[in-house]
């Protein structure tokens, strides 16, 4: 069986069963193989971006030491091009308004995942 192509998501939240549970969202609503890889901090997500060259980010953000907007910003020093994906129980103007900031391809509220969906599956 051929696949069509296959989307890597990197998950970064400090909470496993968040990542988890991000991850079964993503791949229900894929129509295509994808790989999940799982950070549960921001550093460990930028230390790992460039090898693992994900097609999003969907960064939580508060991480602890370095919160995800500081981890999107690193990320986006390493590759201007890089998809995130703020996803925060936090739905603050003030956080939109950072997320923007940082060209992130957009904020989605912990409380209605189903805009993920969306993101994630129309062009750039």
């Amino acid at each position: 069986m051929e696949r069509d192509h296959e989307m890597k998501i990197m998950i970064v939240d400090d909470h496993a069963d968040m990542r988890r549970m991000l991850g079964s969202i993503v791949a229900i609503g894929a129509g295509v193989p994808v790989e999940i890889v799982e950070c549960s901090d921001g550093e460990e997500a930028v230390r790992r971006y460039t090898d693992e060259h994900p097609d999003h980010v969907l960064m939580d953000v508060q991480l602890g030491e370095m919160n995800g907007f500081t981890a999107a910003e690193r990320i986006q020093e390493q590759d201007p091009l890089a998809s995130v994906i703020f996803v925060s129980s936090h739905n603050t103007s003030a956080y939109r308004t950072k997320a923007k900031l940082l060209r992130a391809r957009g904020f989605v509220s912990k409380e209605n995942l189903s805009e993920l969906d969306t993101l994630l599956h129309t062009p750039h």
